[in-house]
């Protein structure tokens, strides 16, 4: 089995996320790391931005791929939904 070419319309996993999302925000996210890291005070900013990292990437699939793949964009919104419920049932039992 050969890998399509780009110029090829194949539907693949890492076609779903633009290019530049991961690496852009790896990036934001090194100043915010640190700063939580040196700064023990701003630990909570750190793990929250780590946090919402992947929920916005999960929103940007669930948005922009309900046309394109259904299934991929409801996984996303149920995963989004997951730690929706993961988060209140965490301010229910602290």
């Amino acid at each position: 089995m050969t890998e399509p070419t780009p110029t090829e319309n194949h539907h693949h996993e890492t076609r779903i996320l633009p290019p530049w999302l991961y690496p852009a925000l790896f990036w934001l996210a090194l100043p915010v790391l640190a700063l939580s890291l040196f700064v023990p005070g701003l630990s909570n900013l750190g793990l929250w931005y780590m946090m919402t990292v992947p929920a916005l990437a999960a929103l940007f699939v669930g948005i922009t791929q309900w046309r394109g793949d259904r299934r991929v964009s409801v996984a996303a919104l149920i995963a989004l939904i997951g730690l929706g419920l993961v988060v209140l049932v965490k301010g229910w039992i602290t």
